[in-house]
């Protein structure tokens, strides 16, 4: 199994605007599928932080744009760890052939998953870090309960399936109100958000309270760019939102 390092908490170099550093998790899927072991060398140059794989079974989602050899392929090509995000109706299955190729984070649909505290234990016996997506019309109180087996929690700010969708309305809103409800229970969780995190919405999403970023063709992998100017405006989204976290954190 490969032994990339995933500390529960990572620290980065940058982004010190807030208090809980933003990471940075380049989507595989909108990265160039002819030549994925050239784009992992391309975003290990620009220092991201996890690569974020979806995995579809066109079931759950009607499409399948990665597989699990993908991925076995890539696994030894870097130390990158691996964020998988699972939208498929038998996750159970997924989770013991992801262990298999040795990724460091999975995320399990709460649609998807009927027995979903024993889907979490199991991840998390593996030695996996465990997260839960919540579709854009599923409600935070789903995970009433379940915090202390939850690492992260994706939400999704559209519906899953497809790159390239607008962004839902209410969905920073949703963000906010998540990143409060984390805060009063004490917890560090940390919230990642998946769809549409464009240039335009980063600094909202990084004041509302994400801290982790799922980078697609909106962002990093915006056509008329290259990664590095890409990248540079990111960073800069990112740095406008935490000083708009703090400012707002400091209103009484």
């Amino acid at each position: 199994m490969h032994q990339a390092q995933f500390q529960r908490h990572p620290v980065r170099r940058a982004n010190t605007a807030c208090a809980n550093p933003v990471l940075l998790a380049p989507s595989m899927m909108c990265a160039d599928p002819c030549h994925l072991e050239r784009e992992l060398r391309r975003l290990e140059h620009l220092k991201v932080d996890w690569l974020h794989f979806d995995l579809m079974d066109a079931h759950f989602v009607p499409n399948m744009p990665l597989g699990l050899e993908v991925l076995r392929a890539l696994r030894p090509k870097t130390a990158l760890p691996f964020d998988v995000h699972l939208m498929v109706e038998n996750s159970d299955f997924f989770v013991r052939e992801l262990a298999k190729i040795g990724v460091q984070a999975i995320t399990v649909h709460a649609e998807a998953c009927p027995r979903l505290e024993q889907t979490l234990r199991r991840i998390r016996g593996l030695g996996i870090r465990a997260g839960v997506a919540l579709k854009p019309a599923t409600p935070l109180n789903t995970l009433e309960g379940l915090l202390e087996l939850v690492d992260y929690i994706l939400l999704m700010t559209v519906n899953p399936g497809f790159a390239g969708q607008a962004l839902l309305p209410g969905a920073i809103r949703k963000l906010a109100d998540c990143r409060a409800w984390l805060d009063r229970s004490g917890t560090r969780i940390r919230i990642e958000v998946d769809g549409n995190v464009s240039f335009k919405h980063i600094p909202h999403m990084v004041a509302a309270g994400a801290d982790i970023l799922v980078l697609g063709s909106s962002s990093l992998f915006h056509k008329p760019g290259s990664l590095r100017e890409n990248m540079a405006r990111v960073r800069k989204g990112i740095a406008a939102g935490g000083r708009q976290r703090l400012i707002t954190k400091a209103q009484p």
